[in-house]
């Protein structure tokens, strides 16, 4: 199977609200204006099949949404983690964040890059987002920063 990945458009902001809802993850701030952020992950019928978003906040950029259906391949996330590195370089961002609660995950960010960190080493702008708060609160989250 082959698959595309590509940015999002105003045009897909119901559709991603709705995979993002399936998947039971946050679409708080995801708007008209936000949605150029985000990747989409589509197989060869144009199904939505994962997402990578991001949040941007001054030079920093806070990875969300990520999702795949199951039965992509590893290396379509792969793909998708580069894909948004690529697209955090043209836009100027100097590091790239996620949290996670899912310490199994580890090995994979690491693989790609990402350092684990103290919250304290967030921006202090993330605080103003309702994500990062509502992550903030969550059991067991861990951050993670990219370099770019």
């Amino acid at each position: 199977m082959q698959a595309l990945i590509r940015k999002a458009t105003k045009g897909d902001l119901e559709r991603l609200i709705s995979f993002l809802t399936r998947a039971n993850l946050g679409t708080d701030g995801l708007t008209d204006e936000t949605i150029e952020w985000f990747l989409l992950l589509e197989d060869e019928q144009g199904e939505l099949v994962g997402s990578l978003g991001m949040e941007v906040c001054e030079q920093f950029g806070l990875l969300r949404s990520l999702v795949v259906s199951v039965g992509q391949a590893e290396k379509e996330i792969f793909v998708l983690f580069d894909q948004m590195v690529q697209l955090a370089k043209e836009k100027g961002m100097e590091s790239l964040f996620l949290a996670t609660n899912k310490g199994a995950a580890l090995p994979f960010f690491e693989l790609m890059g990402f350092e684990k960190i103290g919250r304290g080493e967030l921006p202090v702008g993330f605080y103003q987002s309702e994500h990062i708060r509502h992550v903030l609160n969550v059991d067991n989250s861990l951050f993670l920063r990219l370099t770019i």
